[in-house]
């Protein structure tokens, strides 16, 4: 059994611990309401960009560009994993690994080529651990406290130009979207070439005219779309993210308040039993003289 001195150093080093994950869970709440706002802004935006490039790819044809034409084989697939760089956030970032592993093996048991493409550092030692040697390109997200417009463009660079370069034929992002503090759903999105409904997407039942021209206009707004496909996976990773870690530290708080509970009723118990010891001592002392 514990000492005394042993259970009241064990209480204190919880009491330490709990004020710690009530102050990051306080601090992961007010970053929560700012990237759920940015996350639910952003999401009209671009589904009605994905929209317009479905009506336009309607008029022009899959033809006019390789990233809707894709490069006509599906052989090799880059699976794009957007992860965090901080831990403490509960199973957020190996939700998003888990579901892009079952994609890979999946691919793999079809025959086809895969390799990773990683934003963020938290996925990486369990990707190179799992599909060694694959990984092909990480872009390190360390460097901003919360990746933007910046980083998702230069990401999309990064991808369209490996792409022009043949070496993937299929691009898939992989996400958490940001459904509540509760609740966040791993995502997978083809980005690359970019999907078009059959028939495309009517954006209005009026008759558009566009200028300068359909192709134009498709050929500025497909590296655009991707770019924003990105940077609402950003958003909604980082809505994601401060939703997990503030529901792993409130749940971590409660434990360290059970915890302390234990552990005072033990303390308790083993000062009452070592007081009852030296009384009986003391009693057993005094009649025998």
């Amino acid at each position: 059994m514990a000492s005394l001195k042993e259970l009241k150093g064990r209480i204190t080093s919880v009491k330490s611990t709990q004020k710690i994950t009530k102050a990051k869970q306080m601090v992961a709440a007010a970053k929560l309401r700012k990237a759920q706002a940015a996350a639910e802004a952003a999401r009209p935006y671009s589904q009605r960009l994905e929209g317009v490039v479905a009506s336009l790819a309607s008029k022009v044809g899959v033809g006019g560009s390789p990233l809707l034409a894709g490069t006509g084989k599906d052989q090799v697939h880059l699976i794009v994993v957007a992860n965090g760089d901080k831990g403490l956030a509960g199973a957020f970032n190996s939700n998003i690994v888990k579901a892009a592993i079952i994609k890979a093996n999946a691919l793999i048991a079809e025959g086809k080529t895969v390799q990773f493409f990683l934003i963020g550092r938290k996925g990486k030692a369990v990707l190179s651990r799992t599909f060694p040697g694959l990984i092909v390109a990480q872009y390190d997200t360390t460097h901003v406290r919360t990746p933007g417009y910046d980083e998702a463009q230069a990401i999309a660079k990064q991808l369209t130009d490996l792409y022009e370069a043949g070496q993937f034929d299929v691009a898939h992002l992989f996400y958490s979207a940001f459904r509540s503090a509760l609740a966040q759903i791993p995502t997978e999105q083809q980005i690359i070439p970019v999907k078009v409904p059959e028939g495309g997407v009517a954006t209005s039942d009026a008759t558009v005219d566009y200028e300068p021209d359909e192709e134009s206009i498709l050929a500025d707004l497909l590296p655009r779309n991707i770019t924003i496909q990105i940077f609402k996976a950003l958003l909604e990773n980082q809505a994601s993210e401060q939703g997990a870690s503030m529901t792993a530290m409130d749940n971590a708080t409660r434990n360290a308040g059970d915890l302390i509970k234990n552990l005072t009723i033990q303390y308790n118990r083993s000062r009452q039993a070592a007081i009852t010891t030296e009384l009986v001592e003391i009693i057993a002392g005094a009649e025998a003289l």
